[in-house]
């Protein structure tokens, strides 16, 4: 029916209007049920002021403000913070994941001021994080086309688990709130290239794992360590399912190898594909870290020191804002939340009735990680850590309880599968345990909310009374307290340079110099001097500084001048030939840099054919309705899959 046609009888026909429907009846109502309880244990968000009371809330802030800062001087990734460390810089975003603050900027640039689109993103982390959980526990627990119960409690309970609030109102940890969200896509990518290795779930993995990478690095760390045993896990559980071990013979050891091999080289080029995806962050980060501080990261109050946590702890519900101590007097909140430990026990009691369950496998792959975990975070567990590499990296053991949050929220998930209804719109069974995790756990979620304002002054003072994440490079022998550029933005006056032109007029001889540019990754100055002199830029020195001699009229390089250190700030200092001339100062990539963005657009290009590829010889080769169901009945696995 033509378009005219169609609105001379002011109706649509009627197919369109069943196909609506049939729309709305497949639309899950569990999608929207899950956004709207995301309200709950957000509510604190939504309330004028912010936290600045939680640990990191004024890192979170501050962090965000610093990137916009290097955005809006023309950065697409401002590795460099200009005004950390007082004013002398630090390469904050060439260590430390991202993507969170990628997210406040674009909200801040939609309006929002910083503060707000802080909040707004810890909001859309507890949002999200359900859906994505929801996804996962509906895949792997579910039917096709059926809403389902185990996902909706899942869901909620990785929303308000007792640590996840911990994260939120006390520690106020943005960016490894913001992970959350990945790691049940990576989950479930990794279930889903396992199980049905498609292109879209091999790109779906990939992206994920990536976006957790460019997240939070010490997550994805934690959550590779788990994924070596749970892909083990999955595609021996696969092997076990297609070849009985009753059929397994001295003679099939080697196919048996080469199939299992088969099963794995999906997963293996996803995980593969994610590194290279952010491997534009990704590599400097685990290669440069080297040339700032690590003794303000790990050393003092984050020393290993066996802060480890009390076996009553797990249970107690007691909570405050406080800090994390060596002993039993910490005063914040390592519990595991009392209803999610009842539900994990169930779930796993459980396994005694229905050893045939479809969730048998992975109830005792996440119980025993809980176990794990739980195991690792006792002072019992002391000798063990001291055999690890990672002990430094992580820090604290109750860093794991990031583990136990997202393998009891499936085991909470678990307890309510297989309790979906035709009738209603929630399942009663899902319904009594949504409430008993909410009322448990929102009580929680609560904070403290003020008004200050973010500025430059503010962010010198947080940074002098929060000195030991006063970054600096590992060029600087003494860690400033305080700095001439400092005095600055807490006057309110504008600052033009970075040129020390103190020790610059100390020498011998007459010297000028005038700042013609100046900008958070570079610096152009105009000097004049009747002898070589030395330029000292208040500038912390990091590798990929460079300094140039340009072309007065089209600054066009010349060539490049040498860069020294000056004094126990290891201060960049330019030695400047005699006569009148221009200076450029500026940062520039290093080859492991290079090397980490070319990683990151080859991988995208990859991608990029593999998709056009994928629709090319879809289109050429259509597959005929009887030749595809044959050809799903030849695939491996024998159950349905929630994707068919």
């Amino acid at each position: 029916m033509s378009r005219t046609s169609r609105s001379a009888h002011g109706a649509s026909p009627p197919g369109e209007r069943t196909n609506g429907r049939q729309a709305l009846r497949r639309l899950d109502p569990y999608l929207l049920l899950i956004v709207l309880l995301s309200l709950l244990p957000m509510a604190p968000m939504l309330q004028p002021g912010y936290q600045w009371h939680a640990h990191d809330a004024r890192h979170s802030v501050y962090f965000l403000f610093e990137f916009d800062r290097g955005i809006q001087d023309g950065g697409l990734f401002p590795r460099w913070q200009p005004d950390f460390a007082f004013g002398y810089g630090y390469p904050f975003f060439n260590i430390y994941g991202p993507l969170a603050f990628y997210a406040g900027e674009a909200l801040h640039l939609a309006g929002l001021p910083i503060v707000d689109a802080v909040k707004a993103i810890f909001a859309l982390s507890i949002t999200l994080s359900g859906l994505a959980m929801y996804g996962f526990v509906k895949q792997v627990l579910g039917a096709p086309g059926q809403r389902n119960a185990a996902g909706l409690v899942a869901a909620v309970a990785y929303m308000v688990m007792p640590y996840r609030l911990v994260d939120i109102y006390v520690r106020a940890g943005l960016a490894e709130s913001v992970a959350y969200v990945w790691v049940p896509l990576v989950l479930w990518g990794t279930w889903a290239t396992l199980h049905r290795p498609r292109l879209a779930n091999v790109l779906g993995l990939a992206l994920a794992y990536a976006a957790l990478l460019f997240t939070h690095p010490l997550t994805v760390l934690l959550l590779t360590l788990i994924l070596v045993f749970y892909v083990a896990f999955l595609a021996l559980a696969r092997l076990k399912d297609e070849v009985p071990p009753r059929r397994w013979t001295r003679e099939s050891i080697l196919p048996l190898f080469g199939h299992l091999g088969h099963i794995l080289v999906p997963t293996a080029f996803a995980l593969v594909l994610g590194l290279g995806l952010s491997a534009v962050f990704g590599l400097p980060a685990m290669t440069e870290n080297r040339f700032v501080r690590l003794d303000q990261w790990y050393g003092g109050r984050y020393t290993w020191g066996g802060d480890f946590v009390e076996f009553f702890q797990l249970f107690s519900p007691r909570w405050g804002m406080g800090a994390s101590v060596p002993g039993p007097d910490d005063q914040v909140s390592f519990q595991l939340g009392a209803v999610p430990v009842v539900l994990s026990l169930v779930a796993v009691v459980s396994l005694l009735i229905r050893r045939k369950d479809r969730a048998f496998r992975l109830i005792v792959f996440f119980a025993a990680l809980v176990l794990v975990a739980a195991f690792l975070m006792l002072e019992a567990s002391a000798p063990l850590w001291q055999t690890l590499p990672l002990v430094r990296v992580v820090q604290f053991p109750w860093r794991l309880l990031t583990l136990t949050v997202f393998s009891m929220a499936f085991l909470c998930g678990a307890v309510a599968r297989g309790e979906e209804r035709r009738g209603g719109l929630v399942d009663l069974p899902a319904l009594v345990l949504v409430l008993l995790l909410l009322l448990s756990s929102l009580p929680y979620a609560r904070a403290e909310m003020t008004e200050r304002e973010v500025s430059l002054a503010g962010l010198m003072r947080f940074q002098q009374s929060a000195d030991e994440m006063t970054g600096s490079t590992a060029w600087v022998r003494e860690i400033p307290g305080w700095s001439p550029l400092a005095d600055l933005h807490v006057a309110g006056e504008p600052l033009t340079t970075r040129v020390d032109f103190e020790s610059l007029y100390r020498q011998r001889g007459n010297a000028f110099a005038r700042p013609l540019e100046f900008k958070a990754h570079r610096e152009l100055v105009e000097y004049q001097a009747d002898r070589p002199v030395l330029l000292t830029f208040n500038v912390f020195y990091y590798p990929g500084w460079h300094a140039y001699l340009v072309d007065r009229e089209t600054n066009a390089v010349l060539h490049e001048l040498p860069i020294s250190l000056r004094g126990k700030l290891g201060l960049i200092t330019v030695r400047l030939p005699e006569g009148t001339g221009r200076v450029l100062l500026r940062l520039e990539n290093t080859p492991l840099r290079s090397l980490g963005t070319a990683m990151t657009f080859a991988s995208l290009a990859l991608i990029a054919g593999l998709v056009v590829g994928r629709l090319v010889l879809g289109q050429r080769r259509p597959i005929r309705g009887r030749e595809a169901s044959q050809g799903a009945e030849s695939l491996p696995g024998k159950e349905p899959w929630p994707d068919d």
